[in-house]
């Protein structure tokens, strides 16, 4: 018989169940799973050598958990994850608010009611799923909301005073009573409310107003954080971090591989998306480089951090920017361009906290900067550093057929959503530019060297060996010169030094 056909508390005690605490609960399992050679987060990257290990040590030592990180490094995610170390049912009373143990009960209705009923007290199965509990910390959170109050129409309709238990209105903590309770961005919670936390992290219980209640509750917490010194709307007060036993600090992924993996699991590119567009890793490279950009940049505010959800919905964006002109054009099929990359600039804007500098240069500037400037970076993966090859007088200067047609005043416009056909062609007009990818990328197909042909046109604008313009529908490329005395070039930032950092270009 399987245990969840058990129905009863006299079939339950048969079976030789044995209740747990759900922090022995978590570790047993835990430990099966390490000793199996199981993933235990699964989906959760960058983390292997660093927050998984602490995590583990935190659960094997029955510790409550406090994440401290910067926005978007899957703190949430992680706790969510937690669940799945909790046995698949446990049994409770049936009918009971506080999920109670028949072998353990906690609330005058279990107490009452296996007195009343003896070994046939009805028994049911809770899932894992139903022993998570989340909640936001806002401002306007209260004691009743997470630990209860006590409810005037129960005392009257039952006619009992309010010192007795029935008449209590039990918060979210006390029903997630042999589960796991999240609180995300807990210095969001007022001080006065964190206090009404201590009791519980210490003792187990909690009290209502002024009425004498011990509930010995048996709650795995989990805390959300960021870092106090970025968090201006409150702190955590320093009894109740005392309280929490272990305090792990996330981090942003440590190289782009590790965010490329990230962004590709959790962007919701449609079905349909992805049998019309055709990506490549250049453009996954250039997205992600966004975010170390702005990371670095001197106009975002690197206390508030940048969210991996900046790269997801950039990625997301640049598919349905190609998607998009597809189905304007009437193809079936498009590949990924650098237009596409540029169009992204909607997902950016939201995603960044500026300084003053910053806002003072616009979001929408910022942005095209952060995109020229990950441009600029990984050019020089598929490139010969422009900068350098000034300097070497007797080596033939590779990109100087296409500076000398730009200089002989013609320009190209690459336009956002122009079809296949005029794409080609706009990219054709300029001589020598074929030659410089043909002749470093010999292998690529025919769609990767289109692709590789705008991107040189960008980079060398990023380089300032020429210059590159937002028109309306698109870019225009033209030379530098001429372009003095028009606009400045599209998110250029020219008088930054930054050979000692440059990847090496392939080869």
């Amino acid at each position: 018989m399987k245990s969840t056909d058990i129905r009863t508390l006299g079939d339950l005690k048969k079976s030789g169940y044995q209740p747990r605490s759900v922090k022995q609960e978590l570790r047993d399992n835990l430990i099966a799973k390490l000793q199996a050679k199981e993933e235990v987060f699964p989906g959760i990257y960058g983390y292997e050598e660093t927050v998984i290990p602490d995590l583990q040590r935190a659960i094997l030592s029955m510790h409550h958990i406090n994440l401290l990180g910067l926005r978007g490094q899957a703190k949430t995610r992680i706790a969510r994850l937690m669940v799945d170390l909790l046995d698949e049912y446990i049994p409770v009373v049936e009918g009971s608010e506080l999920n109670d143990d028949p072998l353990e009960p906690l609330s005058i209705y279990a107490k009452n009611l296996i007195a009343e009923k003896g070994d046939a007290t009805p028994v049911s199965w809770l899932h894992r799923s139903e022993r998570y509990t989340e909640k936001l910390a806002t401002p306007d959170v209260s004691v009743a909301d997470l630990i209860g109050d006590a409810d005037p129409i129960k005392a009257a309709t039952l006619k009992l005073p309010y010192s007795d238990e029935r008449v209590i209105h039990f918060g979210l903590i006390p029903r997630s009573h042999r589960g796991i309770f999240v609180i995300n961005e807990l210095p969001d919670l007022q001080a006065r409310i964190q206090v009404s936390l201590f009791n519980i992290l210490q003792e187990g219980d909690i009290q209502i107003r002024g009425f004498k209640v011990r509930l010995p509750l048996d709650i795995q917490f989990v805390f959300t954080a960021n870092p106090e010194d970025y968090t201006n709307r409150g702190s955590i007060v320093t009894p109740l971090k005392d309280r929490i036993d272990s305090q792990i600090i996330t981090h942003y992924p440590k190289s782009i591989e590790i965010g490329k993996r990230i962004t590709k699991q959790e962007a919701r590119i449609k079905p349909e998306q992805k049998g019309m567009v055709v990506s490549n890793e250049i453009i996954h490279d250039l997205v992600e480089q966004v975010a170390v950009e702005a990371r670095g940049s001197e106009f975002v505010d690197a206390k508030s951090g940048v969210s991996a959800r900046l790269t997801i919905a950039a990625y997301e964006s640049l598919v349905s920017a190609a998607e998009r002109r597809a189905l304007i054009n009437g193809e079936k099929k498009t590949y990924v361009r650098i237009a596409d990359f540029l169009a992204a600039v909607p997902a950016l804007t939201g995603k960044v906290e500026l300084v003053y500098e910053g806002e003072q240069e616009g979001a929408g500037i910022v942005a095209e900067k952060l995109m020229g400037k990950a441009i600029r970076t990984l050019f020089l993966n598929y490139f010969p550093d422009p900068d350098k090859q000034k300097k070497k007088k007797n080596i033939p200067n590779p990109y100087k057929e296409v500076q000398d047609w730009f200089g002989a005043g013609n320009t190209v416009d690459v336009l956002n959503d122009g079809s296949d056909k005029d794409y080609h062609a706009a990219l054709e007009q300029v001589p020598g530019l074929r030659n410089i990818v043909t002749f470093l990328h010999p292998n690529e197909d025919a769609d990767t060297t289109w692709f590789l042909m705008e991107f040189c046109l960008h980079g060398l604008a990023e380089h300032s060996l020429i210059s590159r313009n937002r028109v309306t529908a698109g870019t225009q490329f033209k030379d530098l010169l001429s372009s003095m005395f028009t606009m400045p070039s599209f998110g250029g930032d020219d008088d930054e030094d930054e050979e000692d950092t440059k990847p090496r270009r392939r080869r």
